[in-house]
């Protein structure tokens, strides 16, 4: 099931600027932690970073393989594709009239998902709007390259303080060098965002960044239609003291009451980072799945299990942060 493996996403930025700066002959030497992108072992090794500090050097080596990082685009829903790598998730929501994309990777991976949009019978041409979720690296350091690439015409969003926040992350040049661009449309808490005939409501979600946003939308499968949610943030990688993890803990709450509401709940998450939440494994089911059987990537138990999970981590930072303000 969706979500069965822990959550305690910790220091993956940190993690990306130490396997940056060592020579490519050490990270070369080292064994990946996996070929084949699993969840188990991927978070594992986050898990031992987050609690020593020290980056395990077969994640060291997977995380710097281009190889290692490419996996197949495909469909996750009748309108909804997966065009990211294994570590970093894109979703691409498409309709007749224009698509929506999530999430720009970084680098080369840009690159790399233009050419899943493509594999996947979509023209980038098409792509109307592009919602970031925060101002990571890897999740915003491609925006300047895909504002070339996509026509004049395309969109981008992210919230007042996600849009700072990126600037102020690229301007460092770290962990890798990369551009942000002038912001474009600025996000307001429960915002209705159109584009061709696809509606997003964008949330502001402050605690992983203060400028995080979630994304909420319809998907599709056959003649079923159900509300997925794409949470901007998962970690406590970028904390700055307490009243950031009190605010991760409000929005942890909040995201946990849309999937009781009664109107419109939210029935899945699909997730910024697939090995979170056994994303990997959960898509493979969709090659094996008959007519009448359940969709893998519905799961909302398993949601609710990474919600708490990402509550009951937060809620022991929390106790770490109140001590160090505490500390004279």
């Amino acid at each position: 099931m969706l979500a069965s493996i822990g959550f305690r996403l910790v220091r993956w930025v940190a993690a990306i600027a130490l396997l940056l700066a060592l020579p490519p002959s050490i990270a070369a030497a080292q064994t990946p932690i996996t070929t084949k992108c699993e969840s188990a072992p991927l978070m594992a090794a986050f898990t031992v970073f987050g609690e020593t500090g020290k980056m395990p050097p077969d994640l060291g080596k997977f995380l710097a393989d281009a190889k290692l990082q490419k996996i197949e685009p495909y469909k996750a829903f009748d309108n909804v594709y997966y065009v990211g790598i294994c570590w970093v998730s894109a979703w691409l929501i498409t309709s007749p009239h224009g698509d929506v994309l999530i999430d720009t990777l970084y680098g080369d991976y840009t690159k790399m998902l233009l050419d899943n949009i493509r594999k996947v019978g979509v023209d980038p041409n098409d792509i109307k709007l592009v919602l970031v979720t925060h101002g990571h690296f890897d999740h915003a350091g491609g925006i300047a390259e895909l504002k070339a690439a996509l026509p004049p015409t395309t969109r981008f969003a992210m919230t007042k303080e996600g849009w700072r926040e990126g600037a102020e992350n690229a301007a460092t040049g770290r962990p890798i060098p990369w551009k942000m661009i002038e912001p474009d449309i600025v996000l307001r808490d429960g915002q209705t965002l159109t584009a061709g005939d696809i509606s997003v409501q964008a949330f502001e979600t402050p605690g992983h960044t203060m400028g995080t946003a979630s994304f909420a939308y319809d998907v599709r499968d056959g003649s079923r239609t159900y509300r997925a949610i794409t949470v901007g943030g998962l970690g406590l990688n970028a904390i700055q003291g307490p009243e950031q993890v009190e605010a991760y803990i409000a929005s942890v709450k909040r995201i946990r009451a849309m999937t009781y509401d009664k109107t419109r709940p939210i029935e899945l998450h699909l997730t910024t980072h697939g090995f979170s939440n056994g994303l990997t494994e959960a898509k493979e089911k969709l090659k094996s799945r008959g007519p009448g059987d359940p969709h893998p990537l519905v799961d909302i138990v398993g949601f609710r299990q990474q919600l708490d999970a990402l509550q009951d981590g937060a809620e022991k930072r929390l106790i770490v942060e109140r001590a160090k303000k505490a500390k004279p």
